[in-house]
């Protein structure tokens, strides 16, 4: 128990701080992917709340509050909230590794909030969930729940970025490779959404009964 309160209050911890310094940064006018030139304030900050990663990221220290308190914590909401968060954050840093991270030549702190956004707060949260759970917790019902986020999200940058011409990720800028494209790379990556949902039922379920079966219950 001990040991899973102080790995939860490391990942809201490190989930709070590159939130802030990514947050500070936007402010102070640092690059947010290809964005050499910001915009207003205003626009920034609610550029700043519109992606993905900043949203996963706020998702992993919402649900992982009440685990440094009671690492058995439950709810049908929180069970709701703990799988968006923890699907949704490997999501990040797995679209990050492989179709951002090359795009990206950051320097100093701007680089820095990058690598704990995408890097470090979704490994400490993926570890945290495999090693610490709490378990059983994950449900058809809390799972297909989560996924309205990510197809709300996804709607609504679309629609915005038709209007506003700014996308928060190049994949999903349909005037660089079409619509097709844009298509393609996100139905990949519902397809892993999807992936990961159901690995991770497959897991709550063996690491539970191999659980009971160690305590003799």
């Amino acid at each position: 128990m001990r040991a899973a309160r102080a790995w939860h209050l490391l990942t809201a911890a490190a989930a709070l701080f590159a939130l802030v310094l990514q947050l500070v940064l936007v402010v102070d006018g640092g690059r947010v992917l290809e964005e050499a030139h910001p915009p207003s304030m205003t626009l920034r900050l609610l550029r700043f709340v519109a992606y993905f990663t900043v949203q996963s990221n706020l998702l992993v220290l919402i649900a992982a509050v009440p685990l440094t308190r009671d690492p058995a914590y439950d709810g049908p909401r929180w069970r709701v909230l703990r799988t968006a968060a923890v699907t949704g954050i490997a999501v990040t840093g797995l679209v990050h590794w492989f179709l951002l991270r090359p795009l990206l030549h950051l320097q100093g702190a701007d680089r820095l909030a990058d690598t704990l956004l995408h890097l470090v707060v979704p490994a400490l949260a993926v570890v945290g969930w495999l090693a610490f759970g709490p378990r059983p917790r994950t449900t058809w019902a809390s799972s297909l729940r989560a996924t309205a986020w990510p197809l709300a999200w996804l709607v609504v940058i679309l629609v915005l970025g038709g209007w506003t011409g700014w996308y928060p990720y190049p994949f999903l800028d349909h005037r660089g490779h079409g619509w097709d494209h844009v298509a393609v790379v996100g139905a990949g990556i519902f397809v892993l959404w999807f992936v990961l949902l159901l690995a991770e039922r497959a897991y709550d379920r063996r690491a539970r009964t191999a659980s009971l079966a160690a305590t003799g219950s």
